[in-house]
């Protein structure tokens, strides 16, 4: 059995944003995956981007100087 661990999730408005944020984070060498967005929560776009919780404010600063808006983030056991 799988072990769940505490990730942060970051979801979107749209799909298009939840791609450029995998873009940023693939050139920034940032971590983290696309996942599909985990039930517990709701979001517009069926995307969301998964990473350890170490990573989060490296993450909202790259998004935020990169200009892609993020519907919310949440800490999850996954």
């Amino acid at each position: 059995m799988i072990r769940k661990q505490e990730r942060v999730v970051f979801t979107f408005h749209t799909t298009t944003h939840a791609m450029a944020m995998e873009s940023l984070c693939k050139k920034k060498n940032l971590g983290g995956r696309m996942i599909p967005v985990p039930g517990e929560i709701t979001a517009d776009c069926g995307l969301a981007w998964c990473a350890e919780p170490g990573l989060e404010d490296a993450l909202r600063w790259a998004l935020n100087d990169a200009g892609i808006p993020v519907q919310g983030v949440y800490r999850l056991m996954i």
